[in-house]
């Protein structure tokens, strides 16, 4: 129960730093899956 009212808190602190990180890492996530395609085109 702490956990949860911890993590919670902080959510609600930083709305901004919490969607950049989502966005990273699905940026992280596409290149990650499309790197045989780019690597493929190239080489």
């Amino acid at each position: 129960m702490e956990f949860k009212r911890r993590f919670g808190k902080q959510r609600k602190a930083k709305p901004k730093k919490g969607l950049f990180l989502v966005i990273l890492l699905a940026l992280v996530l596409y290149l990650f899956f499309n790197a045989d395609k780019i690597i493929g085109r190239y080489f």
